[in-house]
C-alpha cells in the first residue's frame, strides 16, 4: 500500500506544482502594479512634493510635479535630442544615479571615473526607462520635474546595479536643451 501511495502523491503533487507555475503573468503584473500604487501614495503622504503644477496619470500610475514651469514654448517630440540634468532615487530617498557632480558627493555614490555632464539621448529611441522618456516628453525645455512611477515604467521585475526588482522610481529632471531632430 505504501508504494502505491508514494506515486499518486508524486503524482498530485506534480500536478499542483504544473497549475500553480501556470499563474497568469498579466494578474501577477496587476498585483505589482497595485503594490506600485500603494508604496507612490504612502510616499507621497509622508514626503509632499511642492509643485507649481502636476499629473497624475491614472491609467500608467505616474505622477508628475513641476517644481519650475518655463513657459519656454520648446516642446521636444520624437527625434528630437534631450539634454537633462537628472537624480535618480528609490523610494527611501536613496539616490542611485545622478549627472549632477555635487548631488554624486552628497549622497556617497561619487565616481572619479565618471563625467558628470546632463546626458544626451534621442527622445523615441526606446534607449532609456519608459518612464524616464515619458517624462522628459511632457516637459517643455528650462522646466524641472520630479516623475514617480511604478516599477513597470523603471526596470520592472529586474535588477539593475543598486535597484532592486520591482522598484518604483522617482527622477528629478531638468531639461536643459532640446535640439531639433531630422525633419521627417
Amino acid at each position: 500500500m505504501k508504494f502505491r501511495f508514494f506515486p499518486l502523491m508524486t503524482l498530485l503533487m506534480g500536478f499542483a506544482i504544473f497549475f500553480t507555475s501556470c499563474i497568469d503573468n498579466q494578474a501577477t503584473e496587476e498585483i505589482l502594479f497595485q503594490k506600485d500604487l500603494e508604496a507612490i501614495q504612502e510616499y507621497l503622504d509622508a514626503n509632499p512634493i511642492t509643485s507649481v503644477k502636476a499629473i497624475n496619470d491614472e491609467y500608467t500610475g505616474i505622477r508628475i510635479f513641476w517644481q519650475e514651469v518655463s513657459n519656454s514654448g520648446i516642446k521636444i517630440v520624437d527625434g528630437d535630442t534631450a539634454r537633462v540634468n537628472y537624480t535618480g532615487k528609490l523610494l527611501t530617498n536613496r539616490v542611485f544615479d545622478t549627472s549632477i557632480e555635487s548631488v554624486a558627493k552628497a549622497n556617497n555614490i561619487f565616481s572619479e571615473n565618471r563625467n558628470y555632464i546632463p546626458l544626451k539621448f534621442r527622445l523615441g529611441n526606446r534607449s532609456l526607462i519608459p518612464g524616464f522618456e515619458y517624462g522628459v516628453a511632457q516637459m517643455e525645455q528650462g522646466d524641472k520635474i520630479t516623475i514617480i512611477m511604478p516599477s513597470l515604467y523603471g526596470y520592472g521585475s529586474s535588477a539593475a546595479g543598486d535597484i532592486p526588482a520591482n522598484s518604483p522610481l522617482i527622477f528629478e529632471l531638468d531639461l536643459i536643451q532640446v535640439i531639433d531632430g531630422p525633419t521627417q
